[in-house]
């Protein structure tokens, strides 16, 4: 049996999540190598003590675990397979932890180049990344879980194997629906209130404290009352992204899902509007009602 994690660890891809895991790691008085594509990111870290590799391949080299924390599909297949990849002069001989939300099926093509994989659903925030108080929900071989499980439970305070790979991008995937209808369907409510003459901030306060709101609806109502979305703790495209691939599951499975349809394109929408790079709460802005013209 592959002996379990204990370092130096490769974070790959450097967002919100990557850079509060590898600071995580780094607190815990971990080996870190850290990559990005733009390499200005991993000057923090580097300050910090993390090693800034050119590369992915220079980044996994000597490691026993790389954390893969890239926006989608696309820049995972670059972050393996481009020039300079981890996996561009043979396989990765360590424990590879996917934890960028893509569909299931591209991390199940993965297993076939890599010994030890793991797709890991990620919930939670810039903060619980930090402070290791995600929840991780994994897939993957079990020899391969208990391999990365000691790392795993160093960034989340909850870790659970839900069976085979893919299974940790499925559960995120739901996840991630939940909270694209909930924050879509709290903007919806936010904007025929205001279109209806009643006080924005007022309805969001009552929003957020009655019954009817989730801890995630009580969480963006705040985004929502100021109106500011630069920052943004999940991009909105990343959300477009997730809502496309949840609806593209539940088609191969035969099941039509309405709420997550709508939502998928709402935010599709909103991001060819320009809103893509900002918090998932603009979606909002594409809710807005359009001003009348002359005609």
């Amino acid at each position: 049996m592959t002996p379990p994690v204990r370092g130096p660890v490769a974070v790959l891809g450097l967002g919100t999540m990557g850079a509060g895991l590898a600071g995580r790691l780094l607190d815990q008085g971990m080996q870190v190598r850290v990559w990005n594509r733009t390499p200005e990111r991993t000057a923090p870290l580097a300050e910090a003590g993390a090693y800034a590799a050119a590369n992915p391949a220079d980044a996994v080299a000597g490691t026993s675990a790389a954390l893969c924390v890239v926006a989608d599909g696309q820049a995972l297949g670059a972050v393996l397979h481009g020039p300079g990849g981890v996996l561009a002069e043979g396989p990765y001989p360590g424990v590879l932890i996917c934890a960028s939300t893509v569909a299931p099926e591209e991390v199940v093509q993965i297993a076939g180049e890599v010994p030890a994989v793991l797709d890991v659903g990620m919930l939670g925030n810039r903060d619980h990344a930090r402070d290791g108080e995600l929840r991780l929900f994994a897939g993957g071989e079990q020899r391969a879980f208990e391999t990365a499980r000691p790392l795993l439970e160093t960034l989340g305070k909850e870790v659970v194997h839900l069976g085979a790979l893919g299974s940790g991008m499925r559960m995120k995937l739901l996840l991630n629906l939940l909270m694209g209808i909930e924050v879509q369907a709290l903007a919806e409510a936010t904007e025929l209130a205001e279109a209806c003459g009643l006080d924005r901030q007022l309805v969001l306060r009552t929003i957020a404290g009655s019954g009817f709101a989730s801890p995630v609806m009580a969480f963006k109502s705040r985004r929502l009352a100021s109106g500011r979305f630069e920052e943004p703790d999940f991009r909105l495209r990343l959300m477009a992204k997730d809502l496309m691939l949840a609806s593209k599951q539940a088609a191969a499975v035969g099941l039509s899902l309405p709420l997550a349809t709508a939502a998928a394109e709402t935010h599709v929408r909103a991001t060819e509007q320009g809103l893509g790079d900002q918090d998932c709460a603009a979606v909002t802005r594409a809710l807005a009602p359009k001003p009348e013209t002359d005609t």
